[in-house]
């Protein structure tokens, strides 16, 4: 219809129309866009001038109507050549096409289209009730409570989960979870987290000013990444990642125009960090950009790997001595499971170092309600503690933050649960320590269920899976099938990944994603499933794998 009035004013115009004041036009158009809003087209009769007008007006708005039908639609603003090329550029493995392709399938399942399989298991991320994960109770309660306070008065809750609410709630504008707070999050929840530090690494002190909530772990990695990148050419910023790595951090330095400086962990010792390996990426890394920033995942994502206490003081001395800003992703931190394995938080490791260290190595670590054992990854909670920042950047970072407004609100709830539980003695405790313990045990039992088979697959092999939430085997992929991946014009593993899916409907991502020595090749796979669905998905795999190697032998 906005097409029917521009051809009325543009015939109008070409009949001498002057304005509002103009008589029979002025009403003729008035009445052309009462059509156009889709009044009667029976009305009052036109005046006199207006129906002569009219008559002019018809055979003129046709031909400019017609004009404008037979104009070709003109070229898009937007294009893939006009885009943003950082953009373009950017990769994020889970959820790529792998993932996409899965989702054409599940539509042609439904539209009853026969498959060798009746549903797609996606076991290619870490999204936990996606897997059937059972939400844990008391978090639930509370973020309820906050949600809707008349809650507050029902008998059905208890006495802990609706004291905390009300704190929450006393930390919100108007006490609703519906408003701003502001940028860094709610005072009360950052004081939480700050405790929650502190009990955790045996009374190292935190500082509340030091804690920034945010829309989960990447949200706050991205943040940092953004204040830490600058210069041009040789002098531009360089990242130092983990191959493999989690995507987010390649995809993060791709968007912010950065230089992704890779340094390899140590496959055949269960995925180690080698400081010496480290020392090799920074040398080779100076002679084309500026590496200042220097990130450690642990427990590992895709590599289940947990760090040692002496490789994560060797990792603190060796960004001490180079000057590297350190980001310690520590998602992970409840998820270990082997005997003999514990979490260090670098936090904790570098207050134990001495003030030569704690006073001086600038270090930012993040926390997540997305995994352990919460899995609570809708609600996007998560938080970062920044240590030893230059006073006028924390300004500059504040700044930044306050861009974003706030992080949702609801997810800072979720987060202040996550390090705020219930304490013996309080009512909910129980129940909270039976579900916590409940669900870490069996994502323990299931690394090991997941690490046993796929060593028993010929051609396939697993490290062991000391953490985390996934299993990231090396399978052997023949000749003959490298060559026919070329042909598809696919990395060997994304052939791989992609004939797992279309022939037993499992979804998992290949190592290529990742990154991963060259001539090697991997996929991560999620042992999130629950158990039964475990041993049946690994079986297939087995299969599966048997007869890919036979048909390309």
């Amino acid at each position: 219809m906005h097409r029917f009035v521009l051809a009325a004013k543009q015939a109008a115009a070409s009949l001498g129309y002057r304005g509002p004041g103009d008589g029979g036009k002025s009403m003729l158009l008035r009445y052309a866009g009462s059509l156009a809003a889709g009044w009667p087209s029976r009305g009052p009769r036109l005046p006199r001038p207006a129906r002569e007008w009219s008559v002019r007006w018809s055979t003129a708005a046709k031909a400019s109507v017609v004009k404008i039908s037979e104009k070709a639609s003109r070229e898009k603003i937007l294009t893939l050549e006009s885009m943003n090329p950082l953009v373009k550029a950017l990769e994020y493995a889970v959820r790529g096409p792998i993932v996409l392709k899965a989702g054409e399938i599940e539509k042609e399942l439904r539209k009853g289209i026969k498959k060798p399989f009746t549903e797609v298991i996606k076991a290619n991320i870490g999204d936990a009730h996606a897997m059937g994960q059972r939400p844990i109770t008391f978090l639930r309660q509370v973020v309820a409570l906050c949600t809707y306070p008349n809650l507050l008065d029902s008998p059905n809750f208890p006495e802990d989960a609706k004291k905390r609410a009300r704190r929450i709630l006393q930390g919100c504008g108007g006490n609703s979870l519906g408003s701003y707070t502001a940028s860094p999050g709610i005072n009360c929840i950052r004081e939480d987290v700050a405790s929650y530090i502190e009990r955790r690494d045996g009374g190292v002190p935190a500082d509340p000013d030091n804690i920034y909530l945010t829309t989960g772990a990447s949200d706050g990695i991205t943040t940092i990444l953004k204040i830490l990148v600058s210069g041009g050419g040789k002098s531009r910023t360089g990242v130092m990642i983990p191959i493999p790595q989690y995507p987010l951090y390649s995809a993060a330095i791709s968007d912010l125009d950065a230089i992704q400086v890779n340094y390899y962990l140590d496959e055949e010792n269960c995925w180690a960090l080698d400081v010496n390996e480290l020392r090799r990426s920074l040398k080779e890394a100076k002679a084309y950009c500026n590496p200042k920033v220097l990130c450690i995942i642990n427990p590992g994502n895709p590599t289940g790997q947990v760090q040692s206490r002496k490789c994560t003081e060797d990792v603190i001395h060796f960004a001490w001595e180079e000057k590297l800003f350190l980001l310690a992703d520590e998602v992970y931190q409840d998820n270990v499971y082997s005997e003999g394995r514990q979490f260090h938080s670098f936090k904790k490791i570098l207050y134990e170092m001495g003030p030569e260290y704690y006073n001086n190595v600038e270090l930012a670590s993040f926390h997540s309600t997305s995994k352990g054992y919460m899995g609570e990854c809708g609600y996007r909670g998560g938080y970062m503690e920044v240590l030893n920042l230059h006073p006028e950047i924390k300004g500059q970072l504040v700044k930044l933050l306050s861009v974003r407004l706030c992080p949702p609100v609801s997810g800072q709830a979720a987060m202040d649960v996550v390090v705020n539980p219930p304490i013996p003695g309080e009512e909910s405790y129980s129940q909270f320590i039976k579900e916590k313990e409940s669900v870490l045990n069996n994502l323990a039992k299931k690394a090991k269920l997941t690490e046993d088979m796929f060593n028993k697959i010929p051609g396939m092999h697993c490290s062991p899976l000391q953490g985390a939430m996934y299993a990231f085997p090396r399978i052997f992929i023949p000749s003959k099938a490298i060559e026919e991946a070329k042909v598809h014009k696919m990395a060997p593993d994304m052939f791989y990944c992609m004939k797992l899916l279309e022939e037993i409907g499992i979804c998992v991502v290949p190592g290529s994603g990742f990154g991963q020595k060259e001539g090697s090749y991997h996929f991560r796979m999620t042992i999130l499933p629950p158990t039964e669905k475990l041993k049946v998905l690994l079986e297939k795999m087995k299969d599966f794998h048997i007869k890919f190697l036979e048909k390309y032998a």
